[in-house]
């Protein structure tokens, strides 16, 4: 079995379930007020299982580089067809995702995440000229990318 050279999970933050909290309570408060405490509970429960599904998979990307390939969410490429990597911090990962970004590039983007890694595609029959990959760590991610070691942080 292939060893993981890297290895992260694109979780939405806390920040994010506590809003979804609050707009449960206040979801349950606006119709159980005037309707009743079931409905109140019908409605509520349904948000808060609405937002658990869309938290659980928007935040369940992985990004995984192993010997053999790298899988960033759903899609996965050998590393044999791999260029150049760029770690983008910044303006410089703010702009890959928007206004420098080519309409083809395939992007894993979690707009909580500040951080990203550019590779560049050398498949030939891959219509995408490269990935941009949200990271949290983008200096570790194109250094595990590039074949390098990085000391945690």
């Amino acid at each position: 079995m292939e060893q993981s050279r890297y290895r992260e999970s694109l979780r939405v933050p806390v920040s994010w379930w506590i809003i979804a909290a609050a707009l449960v309570i206040t979801l349950f408060g606006i119709v159980a007020v005037p309707v009743g405490t079931m409905a109140g509970l019908v409605v509520g429960g349904l948000a808060a299982v609405l937002l658990l599904a869309l938290f659980l998979r928007y935040g369940g990307a992985r990004v995984e580089v192993d010997d053999a390939r790298l899988h960033a969410g759903r899609a996965e490429i050998d590393r044999r067809y791999l260029g150049t990597v760029e770690a983008l911090t910044g303006d410089a990962a703010r702009h890959a995702f928007g206004r420098d970004c080519d309409p083809q590039a395939f992007l894993v983007l979690r707009s909580y995440i500040r951080g990203a890694v550019r590779v560049q595609i050398t498949d030939p029959a891959d219509p995408a000229p490269y990935w941009v990959i949200a990271t949290r760590h983008p200096d570790r991610l194109a250094a595990a990318l590039s074949g390098h070691s990085v000391g945690r942080s």
